[in-house]
């Protein structure tokens, strides 16, 4: 293993290791045993799958309890505009524009974190314990504002780390961040099942059931991800003799699933917003509508299911340009066979695309909601669902692809140092 690769790994665990340590420093002026009474009798709704999603440290009520979901919210939002308004769009192709439009999420970012976290303090404010105690222990209007900077410190942290790992480690930051969050809940998850079962609250075969349901999804998940369509590709004979001593690669791989981890990632994001806002409402029909979509729930797996497959094509959009590539065949003089270069090349590519990603969508969409229907029925915990399985196992494998593209470039750079 290469120098460099060793760096960015070690760069990378370092930044999660940073990332697990925020999840402990609790926000100012919170009685922690009023917090626990109120997570512990509220682990099977919103709060328990957003609770997943920043690495238990909402419970914590942690400084980075909002997570790294506002700053994807504020992603999904510029995607949108960017994919609406063609002068935002072309923003995002120019080196500078990508510098300001980065920027713009940040400042984006900022805005939708301290509503959350203003929300997030004046609900906080009317939450007792069970023997009336308050959850704050100091003056209402200094812990908002107290609460509110450091949820916004964190979260900026958060989006920092994340921006650092995907610059110098290994694999995209804000996926690992999510991943590195969900990881670290496992085994308690599996500890509180072992407790369950010892109990006598949950039967053996149960957890046989639910085993075999994520080994069942794992393989799917592993099967798909690994699938690609092969378009041929066929070079004319000059381009075939200028390039004689390098290798031409003689397809296109376009994958199954073309958008990778990020739909059923927006989806939970967008879920996360209001939910988490409506949990911590005391108001009747707040608390209804809150109810209504709480996971589990025909209307939560039903919103998960649409949202899951709008991302995935919305997604797929912009991950995959037939233009630039029907245009860098023509440069290079290759083709598709039976396919005119140029716009029936783009066309061509655009008809696989979009079949392979009305596949990829409805696998994508299932896994995330009919294993955890299936779990959820069991009594088992939010980290056994589809969600967390998909982000676990695609995460785990983009990274290995990264590092083993890492590996294959630094043994092409030492075969070059070497003069072979």
């Amino acid at each position: 293993m290469g120098n460099a690769l060793t760096q960015k790994i070690l760069v990378t665990l370092g930044f999660l290791f940073a990332y697990r340590v925020l999840a402990y420093i609790p926000t100012p002026g919170v009685d922690m045993a009023v917090i626990k009474e109120f997570f512990d009798s509220n682990s099977n709704n919103a709060l328990g799958l957003a609770n997943m999603f920043s690495g238990n440290a909402i419970e914590r009520l942690s400084i980075i309890s909002l997570g790294i979901m506002p700053y994807i919210t504020a992603s999904i939002v510029m995607e949108l505009l960017a994919a609406t308004f063609p002068t935002l769009g072309q923003m995002k192709k120019e080196r500078d524009g990508m510098q300001k439009y980065m920027q713009i999420i940040r400042y984006f970012t900022i805005f939708i974190t301290v509503v959350q976290a203003i929300g997030v303090s004046m609900g906080l404010q009317s939450m007792t314990g069970r023997s009336g105690q308050s959850a704050i222990m100091i003056d209402p209007t200094t812990f908002t504002i107290l609460a509110t900077f450091s949820m916004l410190a964190g979260t900026m942290l958060l989006m920092w780390i994340g921006e650092q790992i995907t610059q110098k480690g290994i694999g995209n930051g804000i996926s690992l961040i999510i991943f590195a969050g969900i990881v670290s809940g496992i085994p308690s998850a599996i500890s509180n099942t072992i407790r369950a079962v010892n109990a006598g609250e949950m039967n053996f075969i149960l957890v046989l059931a639910i085993l075999a349901i994520m080994l069942l999804t794992i393989f799917v998940i592993i099967y798909i991800e690994l699938g690609e369509r092969r378009v041929p590709i066929s070079y004319s004979r000059k381009t075939i003799m200028q390039n004689q001593n390098k290798r031409v690669m003689n397809y296109i791989p376009v994958k199954i699933n073309l958008s990778g981890v990020i739909p059923p990632i927006f989806a939970s994001a967008v879920l996360m917003f209001p939910l988490t806002m409506l949990q911590s409402s005391t108001n009747p029909i707040m608390t209804a509508i809150a109810d209504t979509l709480a996971p589990g729930g025909i209307t939560f797996n039903v919103v998960t299911f649409i949202m899951v497959v709008f991302f995935a094509f919305f997604y797929a959009s912009i991950a995959f340009n037939a233009k630039d590539i029907s245009d860098n065949l023509k440069r290079q003089g290759g083709f598709i066979p039976g396919v005119r270069p140029g716009e029936h090349t783009k066309e061509f590519l655009n008809e696989v695309a979009s079949r392979l990603t009305t596949s990829g969508s409805l696998y994508l969409a299932i896994i995330s909601t009919v294993p955890f229907i299936f779990i959820n029925s069991l009594g088992a915990s939010f980290y056994f669902g589809g969600t967390a399985v998909l982000i676990v196992v695609q995460v785990a494998l983009d990274t290995m692809r990264k590092i083993e593209a890492q590996r294959t470039m630094n043994q092409y750079e030492t075969l070059g140092n070497v003069g072979l």
